[in-house]
């Protein structure tokens, strides 16, 4: 390993002088690698190496880096126009980006409204079932049902409805909105639910059902507070229990939205229609920050005919037209090849690579869903001794707690894909 030149010593020692990066002490953040460049699947580091990157920039990245359809798209935009507020404006990039968005989720979903993280865009959706609810007068129905093991960002709203206990923020606890917690499905994805799994969130809903507004899931796949994978007769049980119960559903697909499970989108699996539906991350194939929130005809009448008259929240950046620009190239260019059979081809891959992590003592599961692998280990791991090790590896994989998983970029090739996992045994092998 070759050290960094004087010029990055004091870069590096900019960064830890000044940067407070994610879930990290900003007084010593811990291991951290300085990228100078990135194409294709690399991330190319500062002392000369590259790193395959295994977790497409926090799943986003869903083409690689450096696609030259993307950045031409990017390009054109911006000798266009690269912002311009949405208060009253309009503009193409919205426009198509938005009819493109209403054609290909559920039928009913027709009305957008586009904010600027995945966060924002759960915020959002919470924000309209309240307001739907007060506008159509029952304003007492204002609390969420959410999931336990489930994550839906990190803003104080969102947090209310992340996992309130083996979650990231119970720091929080005093802080943050009450609301309801149904158990996580214990259905594999390949069964049937039985009954047994809907009894408490359908005892929640059969008692406060006048106080609660919505019930938020990640469909199928429980991101960031577990990766767990559950089976998609769960939906459409919720869904019936949400209709009997007169409560919306709010489905938040940021992590598995575009491809990542097999399905353009995860409620696919299910064949079920939320009132709310939650996008972002590879939405513009991780170049810009965006996000979009879907909404059906009965919440967006119901918020208008209330008494504001518009849905109340406005972001500055909102619709902004790089972003949809790039949104609009992202998708154009995953439908206009055969994702479906490359997502299938990854999940064989991760499947067949990690599958020896099956008899380590340290392992307690190895599950595969889509371009989705992930080793569940016993113990959580040491993230400031861990770290260093994948990048050893010649591989980018950033775990969390007892999570060691890889949510690949599509372009990533056979060859690569192996690399991964092999490198992804060799380190929890050694823990």
């Amino acid at each position: 390993m070759s050290a960094p030149d004087n010029h990055w010593e004091q870069m590096l020692a900019d960064d830890r002088a000044h940067i407070w990066h994610p879930y990290a002490q900003a007084s010593d953040p811990g291991f951290i690698t300085p990228v100078v460049g990135a194409n294709g699947v690399r991330l190319q580091l500062a002392d000369g190496r590259e790193l395959i990157d295994g977790m497409a920039s926090w799943w986003c990245a869903i083409h690689g880096y450096n696609h030259p359809v993307m950045n031409r798209a990017v390009q054109q935009q911006l000798e266009t126009m690269s912002h311009v507020m949405f208060g009253g404006l309009t503009h193409p990039p919205a426009i198509k980006l938005a009819a493109m968005l209403v054609d290909l989720t559920p039928e009913g979903l027709n009305r957008v409204f586009f904010s600027d993280s995945g966060s924002v865009s759960v915020e959002v959706a919470m924000k309209m079932a309240i307001q739907y609810w007060q506008a159509i007068g029952k304003p007492g129905k204002q609390k969420m049902v959410a999931l336990r093991s489930g994550y839906h960002g990190d803003t104080l709203a969102t947090m209310s409805v992340c996992d309130p206990v083996t979650g990231m923020h119970h720091l929080f606890g005093d802080v943050v909105l009450k609301q309801f917690f149904a158990p996580a499905p214990d259905c594999a994805f390949d069964g049937p639910c039985p009954e047994s799994d809907m009894e408490e969130i359908s005892d929640i809903l059969a008692r406060h059902h006048e106080e609660i507004a919505a019930v938020i899931v990640e469909p199928v796949v429980q991101g960031a507070g577990g990766m767990r994978f559950y089976s998609p007769d769960y939906l459409r049980k919720l869904r019936a229990l949400c209709d009997a119960f007169d409560v919306l559903l709010i489905f938040d697909e940021i992590a598995t939205g575009f491809g990542r499970t097999g399905k353009l989108f995860a409620l696919e699996h299910a064949g079920v229609e939320p009132d709310l539906l939650c996008l972002g991350k590879s939405l513009t194939g991780g170049y810009m920050t965006l996000a979009a929130t879907i909404a059906n005809d009965r919440i967006a009448e119901g918020i208008d005919g209330g008494e504001a008259g518009a849905f109340m929240h406005g972001p500055t950046f909102m619709g902004n037209p790089l972003a949809c620009a790039s949104a609009i190239a992202s998708i154009e260019l995953l439908l206009s090849q055969p994702w479906q059979r490359t997502v299938a081809r990854l999940q064989t891959e991760l499947e067949q690579g990690l599958a020896p992590a099956r008899d380590f003592e340290q392992v307690a599961d190895v599950r595969t869903l889509g371009a989705i692998g992930v080793i569940e280990l016993k113990e959580a791991v040491n993230m400031r001794e861990v770290q260093p090790m994948f990048v050893e590896q010649g591989i980018w994989i950033r775990p969390f707690g007892k999570l060691v998983y890889t949510m690949p970029p599509f372009i990533m090739n056979s060859e690569d894909t192996a690399s991964v996992t092999a490198g992804m045994l060799e380190v929890v092998a050694r823990l």
